[in-house]
């Protein structure tokens, strides 16, 4: 075999989005790298960003059944995708595989599963170095070690800037998912409070059976009160929202004030003095942000992104959280999903049409080699 099928993602001048599987020769690794047979890599809300775009999925047509589709961007929005026009770029951050051959000083590494961010993952081999393959435990499949990095370290990683920025708390939404499940497992884990808010009340059921002790529902009518109530016996401060669009930020900071004037000793018309952080970092309602300025002027939103704080943590640190990855893998790190699918199901209608909607609780799993 000396190619291998992956999925490519184009955007046109004329704003036409094209989505393909081609063939595309496998390499070979060169010393310090590693050909990898990828067995398992997950949709994840940040792929969606370069394998649709902005893209308005109801144009969806078919050019041909399981190898190419076409969607159309909006005039509106062609203008911010221009810096990939007529790249055909290939696609998925993060994936696993096994070890089929390796370079010179990665010899350890053949036969090995390996978990690995290294992009374009949407493949059937990626031929990577290998000090950014995450070497997992005997018995770890690639099924459960398809999802190592974006969701367990980015859960790692609102802990560890809790603790950098000097909170005690966290808030979290769209907490039922599997990176709001892993959250969970930490805070319980390190006995670090945790409000977690939720868009359904199956959520808040399945997030009580894990163990969580404060989840408020936001389509409920009482919503901020159950918030504020939550923030004020944890004491959060910091919160993170995968949300981005709407009002939920605002609310949040809105309900940390009322929280913090509960304790104040005297009025201040320039609000608390508890300084109140949110940062956005997901876009599953693409709505404008909207803020009510209602808690005073000791705050802060912001966006927060793992591959930057990666970079503020360094190596060491960074190396402590992959090994603690791979040692929880299956514990407080797993991924459930609700469908496999091979790289040409990737293509199919129906697929396409349940995975871009983002539900909280869903997650497909790419096979590439099935």
């Amino acid at each position: 075999m000396t190619s291998s099928k992956q999925i490519k993602s184009k955007i046109s001048k004329e704003g036409l989005l094209t989505i393909s599987i081609e063939e595309v020769d496998i390499p070979q690794p060169n010393a310090g790298e590693v050909l990898i047979k990828v067995q398992a890599t997950p949709i994840n809300p940040s792929d969606l960003g370069l394998l649709v775009g902005p893209a308005d999925v109801s144009s969806l047509e078919i050019v041909e059944e399981g190898s190419k589709i076409q969607m159309k961007v909006p005039e509106s929005l062609i203008r911010s995708v221009s810096a990939r026009f007529d790249q055909n770029l290939p696609v998925g951050n993060e994936g696993a595989g096994i070890v089929e051959a390796a370079g010179e000083g990665a010899e350890h590494l053949i036969g090995k599963v390996v978990g690995v961010a290294g992009g374009a993952m949407y493949s059937q081999y990626r031929c990577l170095p290998a000090s950014s393959c995450l070497e997992m435990n005997d018995g770890t499949s690639a099924r459960e070690a398809a999802s190592c990095f974006v969701n367990p370290l980015t859960a790692l990683g609102m802990v560890e800037t809790m603790r950098m920025e000097g909170h005690t708390g966290l808030v979290h939404t769209a907490a039922a998912s599997n990176l709001g499940q892993m959250l969970i497992k930490i805070c319980n884990d390190e006995d670090i409070p945790l409000v977690n808010v939720v868009r359904k009340e199956e959520h808040v059921q399945l997030l009580n059976e894990l163990g969580a002790e404060y989840v408020c529902n936001s389509t409920e009518d009482n919503f901020m009160d159950d918030l504020v109530q939550a923030l004020v016996k944890t004491g959060a401060t910091l919160g993170f929202d995968a949300t981005g669009g709407g009002k939920l930020a605002s609310q949040i900071l809105t309900a940390m004030e009322i929280s913090a004037n509960k304790t104040a000793t005297e009025y201040s018309r320039y609000g608390s003095d508890q300084f109140k952080q949110v940062y956005i970092y997901g876009g599953l309602d693409r709505s404008p942000t909207t803020l009510t300025r209602s808690f005073g002027f000791s705050w802060g939103l912001g966006g927060w992104l793992l591959t930057p704080f990666i970079g503020k943590i360094g190596h060491e640190r960074f190396a402590q959280l992959r090994k603690k990855v791979a040692d929880e893998i299956d514990t407080t790190f797993s991924s459930k999903y609700t469908k496999t699918i091979s790289l040409e199901e990737t293509l199919h209608e129906e697929n396409i049409f349940s995975y871009t909607k983002q539900a909280t609780g869903e997650k497909f799993l790419i096979e590439p080699n099935n």
